[in-house]
C-alpha cells in the first residue's frame, strides 16, 4: 500500500480574491465562499483553500510563512498562451512577479503573484 498526492492546501487572508485569482488561470474554484474550499482539477488532484483563521483554529501558533510555502506551475499549450495569461492576470490587478522571458532550459516562463504572495509559474515549452 502506498499514499498517493491528492491535494495541495493553500492558506489564505483573503479567500474570494485567492478563489478569483485561480479561477481566472482556469481552475473550476466554487463561488460559493466559506472558511474551508476545493477545486477539484482535471487530473483528479484537488485544491483546497482554508482561511487563516480556520488553520489557526487546529495549530493555535501558526504564523503566515516569510518566503516561498509552496509551488504550483501552470503548463500553457503555447508560449503565445504565457504571454496572453500573464497580460491577463496582470490587467485583473494581480501581482506580476517575473514577465514573460524565454528560459535557457527551453521554456516560455513567467511568474505571477497571487494574493498572499506565492509565485505561480506559468511555462510552455519552447518550439
Amino acid at each position: 500500500m502506498a499514499c498517493v498526492l491528492d491535494a495541495i492546501g493553500i492558506v489564505t487572508g483573503n479567500m474570494a480574491r485567492s478563489l478569483e485569482f485561480y479561477r481566472l488561470l482556469g481552475v473550476d474554484t466554487p463561488l460559493d465562499i466559506d472558511d474551508h474550499v476545493e477545486a477539484t482539477l482535471p487530473n483528479g488532484l484537488r485544491l483546497m483553500w482554508d482561511t487563516e483563521e480556520v488553520v489557526k483554529s487546529f495549530v493555535p501558533d501558526w504564523k503566515k510563512p516569510i518566503g516561498q510555502g509552496i509551488g504550483l506551475a501552470f503548463l500553457c499549450e503555447t508560449p503565445a498562451e504565457v504571454d496572453e495569461i500573464y497580460a491577463k492576470m496582470t490587467d485583473a490587478g494581480f501581482g506580476g512577479a517575473k514577465e514573460p522571458w524565454d528560459a535557457f532550459w527551453g521554456q516560455r516562463y513567467a511568474q505571477l503573484s497571487d494574493p498572499d504572495g506565492y509565485t505561480v509559474d506559468l511555462f510552455a515549452r519552447l518550439e
